[in-house]
């Protein structure tokens, strides 16, 4: 099951790369049911917040009709960064599965661990490494090529 759903987020991961944004892709599942596919978008909209799990957030509580998401789940291509964790916690998505890891990031498990800080009100359970190797070679390639044309 974790499979699938991450699937789709590589291939949001991948609709980000075909426009040149670092391939990150999103989705949120409610009742097994997609409510939110994202991809970064920090390029294409000028707005260092366009992460693939902010927008794929916003999506899910305008389609579901309310910021607490409780009974969503959050598949990610990539381990969120503090922001993206910080905006898993206030939308209370209690159930996180990523891809691969990000050492110079993350904030679920490589540098912060946020989503389980018990210091903090509101918790999520995470899966870690669910197709991690798919999802950690489109990023790979990706700033290969941007190194190999010269861009940041």
């Amino acid at each position: 099951m974790h499979e699938t759903y991450m699937r789709m987020a590589l291939q949001q991961a991948e609709a980000a790369r075909a426009e040149n944004e670092v391939p990150v892709g999103a989705v949120i599942i409610q009742d097994e049911r997609v409510v939110a596919a994202a991809y970064n978008q920090r390029e294409q909209l000028h707005d260092p917040t366009a992460h693939a799990e902010m927008i794929a957030i916003t999506q899910a509580a305008e389609s579901l009709g309310g910021w607490r998401l409780e009974q969503c789940r959050l598949y990610v291509t990539l381990e969120p960064c503090p922001m993206c964790a910080g905006a898993i916690l206030q939308a209370r998505i209690p159930f996180i599965v990523y891809g691969a890891t990000d050492p110079k990031a993350g904030a679920v498990d490589s540098l912060f661990q946020l989503l389980r800080d018990t210091r903090l009100n509101h918790r999520a359970e995470v899966i870690a490494g669910v197709l991690a190797q798919p999802c950690g070679e489109i990023l790979t390639a990706f700033f290969a090529e941007q190194r190999r044309m010269g861009k940041k």
